[in-house]
């Protein structure tokens, strides 16, 4: 899963070593050269007439004090050190915003990836026998962490501390197996000792009954449905009804895929949100969707508030920009990932594990 992400992390990172063991030579070179310009005028007269002349040039060439400045680099190599500046990560930097747009990352989720790694690189200063490869390793995996952790919080714990029966209604577009989403979820909840209901709140669709009738049954769960031209705020809250009268820990509600820009299904889920009052809000989008599931989670969350979301279909994203994305887009996280066609194949979001296996 995210091999291509994985893959374009690792470009960076030997393009950061590359730049830093140029660096590394530039820097002996200059201390070798300062030596030399040392041994041959060691009057202390002309060092100090040496020096403002020196800082002319420095000025002549563009640098300025922002940098370490050569000299002071070759100071740091002649202690064992070398200095990381901005020009050495310039070209890595901007191969990776590349890579990262590439893999369908959100443009604003790469800038700020790439603020936290010119922060955590530039004038870092490493030991020469240190592994420029670690140094970065350790940057990406900080900067990664701050974009994919937003919002992040315990589902589990969150479905234990709620009063029963807790009601989670899911959203989304149509087509992105939010229906199966809910299947996963049911038994997802009974691995775990929870009771549930389904309530299908998609009376639009012909054949959404049956649909999630066969899981229902396959499950061997409850369904409450009413006929196709129904108030999906009445069959939800017939579902908390059911719930409440036998105490069923979990209400799954469907609702109609949608569009943002339907103002008319809009407007159910708002009517859902008076009515109901779910606990949880969950937008369903799949992974291969990129940036256009980070688009529409935005949007979904902009029209009615989501808690969180779950990206389907992610054993086929070898990206995984919408993965990193949506957290930071929206301000609500990432709880689950869907890996396949399986009840069982709902798989928790865990943000240090995909980090973890991205940077290694």
């Amino acid at each position: 899963m995210f091999d291509g992400l994985k893959e374009k992390l690792d470009s960076f990172r030997s393009d950061v070593e590359e730049s830093a063991d140029a660096a590394e030579m530039e820097s002996e070179a200059d201390a070798v050269e300062s030596e030399s310009e040392s041994e041959s005028d060691p009057d202390p007269d002309s060092t100090a007439e040496a020096e403002p002349e020196a800082e002319a040039t420095a000025d002549a060439d563009g640098s300025d004090d922002s940098g370490p400045g050569r000299l002071q680099r070759a100071k740091a190599f002649a202690t064992g050190k070398v200095v990381l500046e901005e020009e050495d990560l310039e070209d890595p930097l901007w191969n990776l915003e590349m890579a990262l747009l590439e893999s369908d990352v959100e443009m604003g989720v790469a800038e700020a990836i790439l603020d936290d790694l010119r922060e955590s690189l530039i004038g870092e200063t490493k030991s020469q026998m240190a592994s420029t490869g670690d140094l970065v390793a350790d940057a990406l995996r900080d900067a990664l962490l701050d974009v994919i952790s937003v919002g992040q919080f315990d589902f589990e714990a969150r479905i234990a501390e709620a009063d029963k029966p807790v009601t989670i209604v899911f959203t989304g577009v149509n087509g992105v197996g939010k229906t199966t989403t809910i299947a996963k979820m049911a038994r997802y909840l009974e691995e775990r000792g929870y009771s549930s209901v389904l309530a299908n709140g998609d009376t639009y669709r012909a054949g959404a009954n049956e649909q999630i009738r066969e899981h229902a049954e396959a499950l061997g769960k409850r369904l409450i449905a009413h006929e196709q031209g129904g108030d999906p705020a009445a069959v939800i809250y017939d579902g908390v009804e059911y719930a409440e009268a036998n105490d069923v820990d979990v209400v799954l509600g469907d609702t109609a895929g949608r569009l943002h820009t339907s103002s008319d299904l809009m407007a159910q889920l708002e009517k859902i949100d008076r009515v109901v009052d779910p606990d949880l809000t969950i937008f369903v989008d799949e992974a291969v969707a990129g940036q256009d599931a980070v688009e529409r989670a935005k949007q979904f969350d902009d029209a009615a508030e989501i808690d969180g979301a779950v990206l389907t279909k992610a054993d086929a994203d070898s990206q995984g920009g919408a993965a990193i994305s949506v957290a930071y887009v929206t301000g609500k996280p990432v709880l689950f990932l869907g890996t396949g066609q399986g009840y069982d194949d709902l798989d928790r979001f865990d943000p240090e594990e995909l980090v973890a296996d991205l940077v290694g």
